[in-house]
């Protein structure tokens, strides 16, 4: 007996454990976690539009980064700016070493809209001597501006920093080469990276460059002077001032600086209060924009309909009805027929154009043609136009009738009585001749 009481227990256990805590009576759908990528297109947007509630692309806006991943939430995208990366290639960067430097700034490419209109890149190469490897004008794309830092060699022994800075503020940031002016609000950025304490002077040199409007970024490896990189860089330190212990790991700081050039994406945040459209500004703000049909009411959120018709920008060649919800369509005067561009009108009926010209009725041919006719008991006239009555007609040609008989028979009198006196004449003549031959014969 004492053998079996394991199977016992096993067979008793599920009985003996507690059961498991009830399931809710209606379940919703297991959660999940959305991520939104930047530049996909929502509802009826783009990058740059977006519908209420949410919205548009972004501006410049400088700081250490956003709270709570702010970029996968996709309320920010990288700001246009004129950037120029600073590299150290001397003798102490080893090879292995200026590869992950070039890793280092294709990477922090790779996170910016990079364009002609977006953010250009330049590069310069130092040690003894300065290089500009290319200039801001030079690559409008990531590709062939990652081939370009892909092909930058080392170039020889010597830190000097100073010089380096002077170059980019006088060569690189010059409208000539590619950076664009302060009317445009582009900022003007350079990050510097070095591993050395730099061979001249960087103190002056970068605080010409600061008062410029140049903002400087100072990322130190290893040996680096931490007191070096402080002169160099821009205030708040904390926030333009980074340190890595080796090469093999500065790789990691392109996240920071991917945050570090996020511009917050205001409308995205559905904090703007925009009724219809929220749009982004390059200066990091937003405005209100409204549906076609709408007008912006002067508090610049909210939207009106607007009267297309009463403002004459309806495009209708005849007539503007106005509809509900800011809306309108167009319709033809009497006698025209909407054409398919639903704007303009051409004749369908010239009857009822009114200017046909028939005393009584007007009958359409086609949409070109007509002629007249006229009421019961009237006849057409000889116009084609007017009518007269039927009785009327008949009286004028009765009239016509008995005048014609009256003036024929005031001929023929006419006629007869001069006959009558010719007869006359001519018998007394006859006479005459008779008694002048009788008289003659008797003599």
């Amino acid at each position: 007996m004492p053998r079996r009481l394991p199977g016992l227990l096993l067979l008793l256990w599920p009985l003996l454990l507690p059961p498991p805590p009830a399931a809710p009576a209606n379940p919703g759908p297991p959660a999940r976690t959305v991520f939104r990528r930047l530049g996909t297109l929502g509802p009826r947007g783009s990058p740059g539009r977006h519908p209420a509630p949410a919205a548009p692309t972004g501006a410049p806006y400088l700081g250490a980064g956003l709270p709570g991943g702010a970029r996968g939430a996709g309320v920010c995208k990288s700001r246009p700016l004129d950037l120029v990366f600073i590299i150290d290639s001397s003798r102490s960067v080893r090879p292995l070493e200026f590869t992950k430097v070039k890793t280092f700034v294709s990477r922090i490419i790779d996170t910016l809209d990079i364009g002609e209109a977006n953010t250009r890149v330049a590069v310069v190469n130092y040690a003894s001597t300065v290089k500009i490897e290319f200039h801001l004008q030079d690559h409008s794309d990531k590709q062939s501006l990652k081939q370009a830092v892909g092909r930058i060699t080392p170039l020889s022994t010597g830190t000097m920093s100073g010089l380096a800075i002077q170059t980019a503020m006088e060569e690189a940031f010059t409208v000539e080469a590619g950076a664009r002016g302060p009317s445009s609000n582009i900022p003007k950025v350079a990050i510097i990276v070095t591993d050395g304490r730099p061979q001249d002077q960087v103190n002056d040199v970068a605080a010409r460059a600061r008062a410029s409007g140049i903002e400087l970024y100072a990322v130190g490896v290893g040996r680096a002077d931490m007191e070096s990189l402080k002169m160099i860089a821009s205030e708040p330190l904390d926030e333009h001032v980074f340190y890595v212990e080796t090469y093999g790991v500065i790789e990691k700081l392109s996240s920071r600086f991917q945050e570090t050039f996020c511009a917050i994406d205001k409308c995205a945040l559905n904090t703007h209060g925009c009724e219809h459209i929220c749009v982004n500004d390059r200066t990091g703000s937003y405005h209100c924009e409204c549906y076609e049909g709408y007008t912006l009411n002067e508090d610049r959120k909210t939207c009106s309909a607007q009267d297309q018709c009463a403002s004459g920008t309806h495009g209708c060649q005849h007539l503007c009805v106005s509809d509900r919800a800011g809306s309108h369509h167009c319709e033809c005067y009497e006698g025209y027929a909407l054409n398919e561009d639903k704007k303009t009108c051409s004749v369908r009926d010239k009857c009822a154009l009114g200017s046909h010209g028939c005393q009584h009725i007007c009958v359409s041919d086609g949409a070109a043609s007509y002629h007249c006719d006229c009421y019961t008991g009237f006849t057409l006239n000889e116009d084609k136009k007017t009518c007269s009555a039927v009785e009327e007609a008949r009286r004028l040609i009765s009239t016509e009738d008995t005048c014609g008989c009256e003036a024929t028979l005031a001929f023929q009198d006419k006629v007869s009585s001069y006959l009558q006196r010719l007869n006359t004449k001519i018998d007394d003549i006859l006479a005459k001749l008779q008694a002048n031959e009788y008289g003659q014969i008797h003599r």
